[in-house]
């Protein structure tokens, strides 16, 4: 069964998720590295995970399906879990596929190193209106087409 997975801990969709998940039916998991407020409902799941840096991450990795959605802005997390099979999506709306997730990969790295070189100070941009309403909208569009494919 289709399934949504969330890394939790900085996600800034999290409502957005809720609301087109519960639209849907769908049961969501969020895995962080500690206890958050989540909504009271039988769909809705937080696993809290012990452990290192990327925790979350094995966690995820090692219970998501190929019928799954998981949403992350972490590169290498969305990369592991594209090998499994998931469709992957960004807090932006912005979908990882086998195409792309190569070109992010590169630019994490190189906007890596410009941050140890002191070339780059800030953090990425502020979530827009614009934003939210393109992630609902690839979420929307990926449960379709995950439905579309397991009826055929």
């Amino acid at each position: 069964m289709l399934h949504i997975f969330v890394d939790a801990d900085a996600c800034p969709v999290k409502q957005e998720v809720y609301r087109v998940a519960n639209r849907y039916g769908l049961d969501v998991t969020l895995v962080a590295n500690a206890w958050m407020r989540v909504p009271n409902e039988r769909a809705i799941a937080l696993k809290v995970v012990d452990g290192g840096l990327d925790a979350a991450d094995d966690w995820i990795v090692e219970h998501v399906t190929s019928c799954d959605i998981v949403i992350t802005a972490d590169i290498p997390l969305a990369s592991r879990c594209l090998k499994q099979g998931a469709r992957v999506i960004g807090p932006t709306g912005k979908p990882f596929t086998e195409d792309n997730i190569g070109q992010a990969v590169a630019a994490r790295e190189l906007l890596s190193e410009l941050r140890v070189l002191g070339e780059i100070t800030g953090g990425p941009p502020p979530m827009k209106k614009s934003d939210r309403s393109r992630f609902l909208h690839q979420l929307d569009e990926i449960i379709q087409s995950i439905r579309l494919k397991r009826r055929s």
